[in-house]
């Protein structure tokens, strides 16, 4: 699953390659599986400790390799490493307590496919950016998709609590893509992997000290699983996530994974079927679909319009 976004104002992006376009919806959806699978078998702060350890080893190798020493320095560096924070620490730290209380992977990345409409919202309403009707329409509709989905009774979505800590993620989500814009780092837009390596290593210390605090040294009753998990989320959604969207960016512009958003609910799901066995009733079929609905409406105005791109895996 993913995390930081380029959010700088586009116009209607060029058409997406099938093939990374199909892998960059499937490794996406995957996170939404593989988080749960990971607090199953590890507490969620030392899974995330574990994923951002690994990932950012792997970058700054990667980032040593092919771009040399880091030239992140000053303010640059803070502010890349404060949208690391909120978008991976932050974010993800409230969706796996949420994964941890019970809810499920589908909600989970309905609530998430939303953050392309908030963050549209929210620009319009914090930074007077235009906001059309249809956008409007396209939020609206994605809120009563998650209200029917979720129904008179939330207890499959891990309560109240559990609830609450999904629509938080969601508004960090946006909050954090907000926040890369008003630090302006698209207009001398930093080298994406050694930021990347800074976002996920600067999450390392603070997630480390509250697994610590929180969860102890967690016994792992189930070794491989923990291990498949960690690693998955480490080198698939963080590192293959991150070289997808660079090359979906290169070839479709800045807003490219907005327009694959709206399809990654029922991808989710049919994962969820595969992973975890887990069915929908009809109610919630029609939820994901109301929801969908909104977000594609939402986000194809928002690839036309000076608005916020999509929230995509690690990137700045």
């Amino acid at each position: 699953m993913a995390s930081t976004t380029s959010s700088a104002p586009t116009t209607r992006a060029a058409s997406l390659p099938l093939v990374p376009s199909v892998a960059f919806v499937l490794v996406w959806c995957s996170g939404y599986v593989a988080g749960p699978a990971g607090v199953r078998a590890l507490a969620p702060f030392t899974v995330l400790t574990l994923r951002f350890v690994l990932a950012a080893v792997v970058t700054g190798v990667v980032a040593r390799v092919l771009r040399g020493p880091v030239r992140l320095r000053g303010r640059a560096l803070v502010r890349v490493a404060l949208v690391g924070l909120m978008m991976n620490g932050v974010v993800f730290g409230l969706m796996y307590l949420a994964f941890d209380v019970g809810m499920g992977a589908t909600l989970a990345s309905l609530l998430h496919a939303l953050s392309p409409v908030l963050t549209a919202v929210l620009a319009g309403l914090l930074l007077g950016e235009r906001l059309t009707r249809v956008q409007v329409l396209g939020f609206v509709l994605g809120v009563v998709g998650v209200l029917v989905v979720l129904g008179p009774d939330v207890d499959e979505a891990g309560g109240a609590l559990g609830v609450v800590l999904g629509l938080l993620s969601l508004v960090g989500l946006s909050v954090g893509t907000l926040g890369q814009r008003w630090f302006h780092l698209d207009d001398d837009a930093p080298d994406p992997l050694w930021s990347a390596t800074v976002q996920f290593g600067v999450c390392v210390p603070p997630l480390a000290v509250v697994a610590l605090l929180l969860e102890g040294v967690p016994a792992v009753d189930d070794p491989v699983g923990a291990g498949v998990a960690v690693v998955w989320l480490a080198l698939v959604n963080s590192v293959a996530g991150l070289l997808l969207l660079g090359l979906l960016v290169r070839r479709g512009g800045a807003g490219a994974s907005s327009s694959l958003f709206f399809v990654c609910p029922p991808v989710t799901a049919l994962m969820a079927w595969a992973a975890f066995g887990d069915t929908l009733s009809v109610r919630e079929v029609v939820g994901i679909v109301v929801a969908v609905v909104g977000v594609g409406i939402a986000t194809g105005v928002a690839g036309r319009r000076r608005t916020p791109a999509a929230p995509s895996p690690e990137r700045v």
